[in-house]
């Protein structure tokens, strides 16, 4: 074991979110609706109206991020505040407000890190344009993609596409991709995947062709599968959706290719994906700076549950078990830091490039009693153990990482618009259905991680 385990100078440690799940305003300035905006809250949800009112709040904001020493901040750039109808003239104040955003990051020494999309289609482009499914939204994408890294790339040098973009490869990809309305197929399952892949490739391309400072990865929802037994059948379904839902993806993003396996299975199983034979010369061209990835879970999977003839993006649907050796939270995630670790270094020693994970933290249900800190233990054990479990990636087995965001480190809304599943170092006052006064309240883990980014995580 190393015992020199002091972290590289310019590491990066910080806080992503979505813009969804963060900003509110979001029938102000100029601003365009997304599918979002018109989900009602329901008896365990919110809507998406307010979510933490960052919008008007976010210099309170980064004070807080910047008193807890934090050197990064991921936000996510609302498509449909900048562009109101995805596909139409773009919105000066909208764009403004992100130009005032960066900043006063940079005012605060944070760097900004820009994600295009987190699942939020505008609403006219799902509606109208059936989202990822159509070409026509591929072009408006990649057409608002330019326009932003044309805008801000003198400030921000880190960027992804999509958040997570393996869900796109399975069923949460209808969802996701504004294509609520369209046939459950198999097809159109694969024809979404591979157009946000065209999209990504071409702002890829556009990037490494014009700016030189510029760095620009991708991003997929790294979710370890194990197999349920020692069953030679559980081994290989976990290994052949580990192939699909994560090496796929990377093998695009590092190498500019589908999986050989990906390929034989559209080939066998005659996808209509909309692949055109021009496609490949565009996918070809990627070529990823850095592999950024959530983790926060690992998976089992019992190959006795999966029906015969189940594709492989979908094992996991059928097959999923709890493991009976972790510890979950309230919601079932189960909490593995060796899976960490393992993630970490499949990816470094698979495709060689450096490390980010932009993602990682626990949900726990809080309350506020007005008056005393919250004692989040259990939320700065998750995070020492997985911190630690990165450096042992690093400094025991030589993988490359050059950050290390938690996920919604001031409390936001979950993916799902639960606000009493809470992420953050930071309590925000209110409740799904009462607002409150939204005040910003500093819990337990705040302090703790204001000393570990201050002394650079050497402690750990």
């Amino acid at each position: 074991m190393q015992t020199n385990r002091k972290m590289p100078q310019g590491f990066f440690w910080g806080n992503s979110v979505s813009s969804m799940q963060t900003e509110g305003a979001w029938n102000i300035g100029g601003k365009g609706l997304s599918v979002y905006d018109v989900r009602p809250a329901d008896e365990n949800s919110s809507d998406w109206h307010v979510a933490i009112d960052e919008y008007h709040r976010y210099e309170e904001d980064l004070d807080l991020m910047a008193e807890m020493n934090m050197n990064m901040y991921r936000i996510q750039i609302s498509w449909s505040r900048v562009n109101p109808q995805g596909d139409g003239e773009f919105n000066e104040e909208g764009i403004a407000f992100y130009d005032r955003l960066v900043d006063a990051m940079l005012e605060r020494g944070i760097e900004p890190m820009i994600c295009l999309y987190h699942f939020d289609m505008p609403l006219n482009l799902a509606k109208n344009g059936n989202g990822f499914m159509s070409r026509h939204v591929v072009d408006a994408f990649v057409r608002y993609g330019k326009k932003m890294i044309e805008h801000f790339s003198d400030r921000v040098k880190y960027w992804i596409t999509f958040n997570e973009h393996n869900l796109y490869f399975g069923d949460g990809a209808f969802l996701f991709a504004g294509c609520e309305n369209v046939e459950k197929s198999l097809d159109n399952l694969y024809k979404i995947f591979h157009h946000t892949m065209l999209a990504h490739a071409e702002l890829d391309a556009f990037v490494h062709e014009n700016y030189d400072d510029v760095k620009f990865g991708g991003m997929l929802a790294y979710t370890p599968v194990y197999p349920a037994a020692s069953r030679p059948k559980d081994v290989f379904l976990a290994d052949r959706a580990t192939e699909f839902l994560i090496y796929n993806l990377c093998d695009l993003f590092a190498n500019g290719h589908y999986s050989l396996a990906v390929e034989h299975f559209i080939k066998e199983n005659k996808l209509d994906m909309d692949f055109l034979e021009s496609d490949r010369e565009i996918l070809s061209k990627m070529k990823a700076d850095f592999l950024a990835f959530s983790y926060y879970r690992t998976d089992v999977l019992d190959s006795t549950k999966v029906p015969d003839g189940t594709a492989p993006n979908r094992y996991l649907n059928f097959g999923y078990v709890e493991n009976e050796y972790l510890e979950a939270n309230e919601w079932g995630w189960q909490i593995d830091p060796l899976g960490f670790r393992e993630a970490i270094d499949t990816l470094y020693f698979r495709y060689q490039l450096p490390i980010f994970p932009i993602e990682n933290g626990i949900g726990i249900r809080e309350q506020w009693d007005g008056e005393h800190e919250i004692q989040d233990d259990k939320r700065i054990e998750y995070h020492r153990d997985h911190i630690k479990a990165m450096k042992d990636a690093m400094f025991e087995d030589g993988a490359k990482v050059i950050g290390y965001l938690g996920w919604g480190l001031i409390d936001i809304p979950s993916s799902h618009g639960d606000m009493e599943k809470r992420y953050g170092a930071v309590y925000v006052n209110r409740s799904n259905h009462d607002l409150k006064d939204l005040r910003r309240i500093p819990k337990k883990s705040f302090h703790w991680f204001k000393k570990i980014f201050k002394d650079n995580g050497d402690e750990l």
